[in-house]
């Protein structure tokens, strides 16, 4: 069975379990930063939006990630890549839709481009080596993916995984897939902005605020603070 701490401590009201959690972030060797992409799209004119979702865990601290990165003008958390329409968040935690925890983000390209936002989210997010999990949560509702919108997307993508591989730039391969996107749904209400309206939340300050600390200090250029 899929085991997700985040749904415990949920239910328990944000008690800490003796079991501990714990994220080995990443597996980069001391610490380097991951080179910028070898192949991204070109900056556009200002006011041009487009859309990407990404998953990588629990979509917490991935929403938070990209809602403190400049150029997204948006990011919601929800599931996306699964069968069932309109899931809840119980159905997806049972691991039996299909979905993962996704965050949709707009972005404006004349301040950030597909490939930045890539070199974000692989450095600071998630680590993507880890196959149908993150961290403390397990079940193919924790994988890791891109769901690309556009070919120009796919391309790029693909070329970054590549790149990254051949550079040994993390001590395992990388599972993150890269599958056409089909549909996103919203998720309920009170996984929005979770980190922000939840800051003392155990799981938040062991597995999430690491990630915006790390954003901070790997990216000061792109760090807004919201």
């Amino acid at each position: 069975m899929a085991r997700s701490w985040k749904a415990i401590l949920l239910t328990l009201g944000g008690v800490v379990l003796a079991s501990g959690l714990v994220i080995e972030r990443t597996a980069k060797g001391a610490g380097a930063p991951l080179p910028n992409p070898a192949v991204d799209e070109a900056s556009a004119a200002s006011g041009t939006r487009e859309t990407v979702v990404f998953a990588g865990g629990c979509f917490w601290g991935i929403q938070a990630v990209f809602e403190h990165t400049k150029g997204v003008t948006k990011a919601t958390a929800g599931y996306s890549g699964g069968t069932l329409k309109n899931p809840s968040y119980e159905e997806v935690s049972s691991g039996t839709t299909g979905h993962a925890e996704s965050v949709e983000v707009v972005y404006d390209r004349s301040q950030i481009t597909f490939g930045q936002l890539m070199k974000v989210f692989f450095s600071v997010a998630l680590d993507p080596t880890e196959l149908n999990r993150q961290g403390p949560d397990e079940g193919t509702q924790y994988r890791s993916a891109i769901f690309y919108e556009t070919p120009d997307q796919q391309r790029i993508a693909q070329a970054y995984i590549a790149q990254l591989d051949e550079a040994k730039a993390f001590r395992h391969p990388i599972v993150t897939q890269i599958v056409p996107f089909k549909a996103f749904y919203r998720a309920e209400e009170y996984h929005q902005d979770f980190l922000l309206h939840n800051p003392d939340n155990p799981y938040i300050v062991i597995n999430d605020l690491p990630k915006l600390s790390n954003l901070k200090k790997e990216f000061p250029s792109l760090y807004v603070n919201r």
